[in-house]
Protein backbone atom coordinates (compact mmCIF):
# COMPACT_ATOMS: atom_id res chain seq x y z
CA UNK A 1 0.00 0.00 0.00
CA UNK A 2 1.06 3.88 -0.53
CA UNK A 3 0.12 5.55 2.31
CA UNK A 4 -1.54 8.91 0.87
CA UNK A 5 -1.86 9.87 4.79
CA UNK A 6 -0.97 8.76 7.95
CA UNK A 7 -3.04 9.47 11.24
CA UNK A 8 -0.94 9.14 14.68
CA UNK A 9 -2.25 9.52 18.19
CA UNK A 10 -1.09 8.78 21.43
CA UNK A 11 -3.05 7.58 24.75
CA UNK A 12 -2.46 6.65 27.45
CA UNK A 13 -5.05 3.91 28.73
CA UNK A 14 -8.89 3.89 29.01
CA UNK A 15 -8.59 6.24 31.89
CA UNK A 16 -6.24 9.35 30.44
CA UNK A 17 -6.19 11.09 27.49
CA UNK A 18 -5.88 10.45 23.89
CA UNK A 19 -3.91 13.21 21.97
CA UNK A 20 -3.47 13.56 17.62
CA UNK A 21 -0.09 14.34 16.50
CA UNK A 22 -1.77 17.87 15.43
CA UNK A 23 -3.95 18.09 18.73
CA UNK A 24 -7.04 18.00 16.91
CA UNK A 25 -8.02 15.69 19.01
CA UNK A 26 -7.39 15.68 22.77
CA UNK A 27 -9.95 13.78 25.41
CA UNK A 28 -10.01 12.74 28.39
CA UNK A 29 -10.35 8.42 28.70
CA UNK A 30 -12.79 6.91 30.86
CA UNK A 31 -14.27 3.52 31.54
CA UNK A 32 -18.63 3.74 30.68
CA UNK A 33 -20.79 3.06 33.47
CA UNK A 34 -21.06 -0.57 32.18
CA UNK A 35 -17.42 -1.34 32.84
CA UNK A 36 -16.93 -0.23 35.98
CA UNK A 37 -15.95 3.70 35.12
CA UNK A 38 -17.46 7.08 36.07
CA UNK A 39 -17.86 7.71 32.05
CA UNK A 40 -16.34 11.26 32.49
CA UNK A 41 -14.72 10.67 28.87
CA UNK A 42 -15.19 8.92 25.94
CA UNK A 43 -13.54 5.61 25.39
CA UNK A 44 -12.19 3.23 22.88
CA UNK A 45 -15.46 2.14 21.33
CA UNK A 46 -16.90 5.11 20.86
CA UNK A 47 -14.00 6.64 18.89
CA UNK A 48 -13.66 3.47 16.69
CA UNK A 49 -17.59 3.80 15.82
CA UNK A 50 -16.88 7.60 15.02
CA UNK A 51 -14.13 6.50 13.22
CA UNK A 52 -16.14 3.48 11.63
CA UNK A 53 -19.40 5.53 10.73
CA UNK A 54 -17.50 8.37 9.11
CA UNK A 55 -15.43 6.20 6.89
CA UNK A 56 -18.46 3.89 5.57
CA UNK A 57 -20.22 6.67 5.03
CA UNK A 58 -17.39 8.59 2.72
CA UNK A 59 -17.11 5.09 1.24
CA UNK A 60 -21.04 4.83 0.16
CA UNK A 61 -20.36 8.06 -1.41
CA UNK A 62 -17.67 7.28 -3.59
CA UNK A 63 -19.01 3.58 -4.41
CA UNK A 64 -22.86 5.41 -4.89
CA UNK A 65 -21.33 7.85 -7.43
CA UNK A 66 -19.57 4.52 -9.28
CA UNK A 67 -23.15 3.32 -9.42
CA UNK A 68 -24.70 6.41 -10.49
CA UNK A 69 -27.00 6.72 -7.29
CA UNK A 70 -27.73 9.52 -4.91
CA UNK A 71 -26.78 8.86 -1.16
CA UNK A 72 -26.50 12.26 0.31
CA UNK A 73 -29.71 11.64 2.07
CA UNK A 74 -27.93 8.34 3.74
CA UNK A 75 -26.36 8.16 7.31
CA UNK A 76 -24.77 5.83 8.61
CA UNK A 77 -24.53 4.76 12.87
CA UNK A 78 -22.11 2.61 13.84
CA UNK A 79 -22.67 0.23 17.24
CA UNK A 80 -19.47 -0.80 18.52
CA UNK A 81 -19.88 -3.52 21.50
CA UNK A 82 -17.31 -5.00 23.90
CA UNK A 83 -17.41 -8.59 25.80
CA UNK A 84 -15.67 -11.05 26.46
CA UNK A 85 -14.23 -13.10 24.31
CA UNK A 86 -12.36 -16.32 25.73
CA UNK A 87 -9.93 -14.86 27.82
CA UNK A 88 -9.76 -11.53 26.67
CA UNK A 89 -12.15 -9.17 24.80
CA UNK A 90 -13.45 -9.03 21.68
CA UNK A 91 -15.70 -6.29 19.82
CA UNK A 92 -18.42 -6.74 17.62
CA UNK A 93 -20.28 -3.96 15.00
CA UNK A 94 -23.53 -3.45 14.08
CA UNK A 95 -23.66 -1.01 11.53
CA UNK A 96 -26.91 1.17 10.43
CA UNK A 97 -26.99 2.37 7.42
CA UNK A 98 -30.63 4.75 6.76
CA UNK A 99 -31.15 5.37 3.26
CA UNK A 100 -33.67 7.51 1.54
CA UNK A 101 -37.02 5.59 0.14
CA UNK A 102 -35.20 6.29 -3.20
CA UNK A 103 -32.62 3.17 -2.25
CA UNK A 104 -35.36 1.12 -0.65
CA UNK A 105 -34.69 -2.92 -1.96
CA UNK A 106 -32.04 -4.37 -3.59
CA UNK A 107 -30.72 -1.28 -4.89
CA UNK A 108 -30.28 -0.09 -1.40
CA UNK A 109 -28.59 -3.29 -0.84
CA UNK A 110 -26.16 -3.49 -3.46
CA UNK A 111 -25.25 -0.34 -2.44
CA UNK A 112 -24.45 -1.38 0.94
CA UNK A 113 -22.37 -4.49 0.23
CA UNK A 114 -20.33 -3.11 -2.01
CA UNK A 115 -19.71 -0.02 0.43
CA UNK A 116 -18.80 -3.00 2.67
CA UNK A 117 -16.53 -4.81 0.55
CA UNK A 118 -15.06 -1.48 -0.22
CA UNK A 119 -14.44 0.38 2.83
CA UNK A 120 -10.91 0.00 4.71
CA UNK A 121 -12.25 -0.34 8.20
CA UNK A 122 -14.69 -2.84 6.63
CA UNK A 123 -11.46 -4.51 5.15
CA UNK A 124 -9.68 -4.19 8.21
CA UNK A 125 -12.10 -5.70 10.61
CA UNK A 126 -13.02 -8.65 7.92
CA UNK A 127 -12.77 -11.93 9.31
CA UNK A 128 -11.51 -10.25 13.13
CA UNK A 129 -14.64 -8.57 14.02
CA UNK A 130 -18.22 -10.16 13.63
CA UNK A 131 -19.74 -7.28 11.74
CA UNK A 132 -23.79 -6.94 11.11
CA UNK A 133 -25.02 -4.57 8.27
CA UNK A 134 -28.61 -3.53 9.08
CA UNK A 135 -30.62 -1.55 6.46
CA UNK A 136 -33.52 1.17 7.65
Amino acid sequence: MDALYTAAATANGREGRAVSSDGQIDLPLALPPALGGNGKGTNPEQLFAAGYAACFASAMAAVGRELKVDTKDASVTAEVSIGKDGDGFGLAVVMRVELPDSLAGEAGQKLVEATHAYCPYSKATRGNIDVELVIE
